[in-house]
């Protein structure tokens, strides 16, 4: 039993992100809480680690471990834990619920930190997209928006969900406007997949830990701030316009996953993802889920258009296909845009199973996430990881590689065949669609 006027002791289960976003933004200064510990999962070598004291504040002056979420059981006994506070995205709803019964057991309650306690209101306007899976095609949305918006004479900053998976205190506020911005901070693979494009189009990217101060920055340098949102969570800044995307490649997601279903309810617009590569019946069920859900939703349809730089390049010839890596893992799916040009292009697919052999961790991440098919994920939260991914290439014994990660790998690592990159985009398909319903919101803007 807890003494009377004690602490509340609070674990936050989380996967480098949105957990220590509401660590700052709900318990930091809160002298009636002590933050024990944050657990990690999805994101390997964040265990071991420590939240820094100097981002933590002055009531944890050693700062704060972290700790494998395996042992949550034995963390809530061992430190008579109060309150679990689970704060990671794309999951099950089943999952959640599983990580509810081992805090319950243990002796602690189990709560969810929402919208209303965690969104920081900005002193600009905030277009925010996300979506109620990972690679639903957030990141091209954002681009053409960003595009859209700067036609219209608007200065855009994109501010993109929590990637800190290196030194958490150097990483607290950070602006990239240049590839080498990007190779001072030590970006791994991951996060170049979301940067790179958006500096390709001249856009500013801020992202990082302290959200509260990068918000900030990025006020001093947009008049719209564009949230880029990560796996499918909702967003770390009250947004004036809210779109959501939807995938009818896995109809049925968007009420199974956490906090999917619940970005999906909040959603000013239904964004319909790659409803040029499904049929209509994938169409009419999301859409129908959209409307039962979110009546008040405006629901558009959007392409994504995929193009590979060479298609002469790759026909006939043995290729092994390399996918954008958190849709390919914790996203669910077998494979994407990389498979489906090189089918497109001809091409012989080359299974890279076998040749993970040759890199025990990539043959450990197969093993994780057994629904991956003869595609090879772009991995690289460490140079290990960076190094895996290129023995394994070489190991393929294929004559090009076709790359759909959003990065420039052949930048990052050194392969003995080409690689050919393939890119996708978004595109209009509905009259109004997605811009005259941006505008529209511009419009009421300026109005006031």
């Amino acid at each position: 039993m807890r003494d009377e006027g004690a602490p509340r002791r609070v674990v936050i289960m989380g996967a480098a992100g949105r957990d220590f976003h509401n660590f700052n933004t709900v318990y930091r200064g809160d002298r009636s809480v002590r933050v024990v510990a944050f657990t990690a999962a999805q994101i390997p070598d964040i265990a071991g680690r420590r939240y820094p004291a100097a981002l933590a504040g002055a009531l944890y002056p050693e700062g704060i471990p972290i700790i494998d979420e395996a042992g949550l059981a034995a963390l809530c006994r061992e430190e008579a834990i109060d309150t679990v506070v689970f704060a990671y995205s794309d999951v099950t709803h089943a999952h959640v619920m599983h990580q509810a019964s081992i805090a319950l057991a243990a002796g602690a309650d189990f709560t969810l930190l929402g919208p209303k306690h965690t969104m920081l209101n900005a002193q600009v306007s905030v277009i925010a997209v996300c979506a109620v899976r990972t690679g639903c095609g957030k990141s091209q949305v954002t681009r053409w928006l960003s595009r859209l918006l700067k036609e219209k004479g608007l200065r855009v900053a994109v501010v993109r969900h929590p990637m800190p998976y290196g030194d958490i205190q150097r990483q607290a506020v950070q602006r990239f406007e240049t590839r080498g911005d990007l190779d001072a901070a030590d970006c791994t693979v991951e996060e170049r997949e979301e940067y790179e494009p958006h500096l390709a189009l001249g856009t500013v990217v801020y992202a990082g830990v302290d959200y509260r101060a990068i918000l900030k920055r990025a006020e001093a340098d947009a008049d719209i701030i564009l949230w880029d949102g990560g796996n499918n969570d909702f967003p770390f800044y009250v947004p004036d316009l809210m779109i959501t995307l939807v995938d009818p490649m896995r109809a049925g997601h968007e009420t199974a996953y956490h906090p999917g279903e619940t970005v999906l309810r909040m959603a000013d617009i239904v964004l319909v993802a790659k409803a040029d590569a499904v049929d209509a019946g994938a169409i009419a069920e999301v859409s129908g889920t959209a409307r039962r859900l979110n009546p008040d939703a405006r629901i558009v349809r959007g392409a994504s258009p995929v193009t590979l730089d060479d298609p002469a390049r790759v026909k006939g010839r043995r290729v092994l296909v390399i996918e954008d890596g958190p849709t390919i893992t914790h996203g669910g799916m077998a494979y994407g845009a990389g498979y489906v040009a090189a089918m497109r292009a001809g091409a012989e697919i080359v299974d890279p199973r076998a040749a993970a052999a040759a890199a025990p961790e990539i043959a450990a991440i197969y093993a994780k996430y057994p629904h991956i098919g003869a595609v090879l994920p772009a991995v690289g939260y460490s140079d290990d990881q960076l190094d895996a991914l290129r023995r394994t290439i070489n190991a393929a014994k294929v004559d090009v590689v076709i790359s759909a990660t959003p990065c420039d790998l052949a930048g990052l690592i050194d392969v003995s065949v080409p690689i050919v990159r393939v890119r996708y985009d978004y595109a209009e398909m509905d009259e109004p669609g997605l811009g005259d319903l941006v505008e529209a919101f511009l419009e009421r803007r300026e109005r006031g």
